[in-house]
């Protein structure tokens, strides 16, 4: 049986995932940027994280995966 999830998603925030096992974590950031910011983090540490985008209450807006910066 697969277990729900235990929050809902907030309108307007960018979510990330971390993909590691057993568990993988979600979190979020208010804005484009910061998520960005995080995003490019998790990918230098050797992270495997997935970019969601921003949820508008139905789906997933803004999904394009970030291109890493060179700095």
């Amino acid at each position: 049986m697969k277990r729900k999830k235990g929050f809902d998603y907030g309108k307007g925030k960018y979510y990330l995932t971390i993909m590691d096992f057993p568990n993988n974590i979600t979190m979020h950031r208010l804005d484009r940027e910061s998520a960005v910011r995080a995003y490019e983090r998790y990918k230098l540490i050797g992270k495997n994280i997935e970019w969601l985008g921003q949820w508008d209450g139905k789906k997933f807006m803004d999904a394009k995966v970030p291109q890493l910066s060179n700095s």
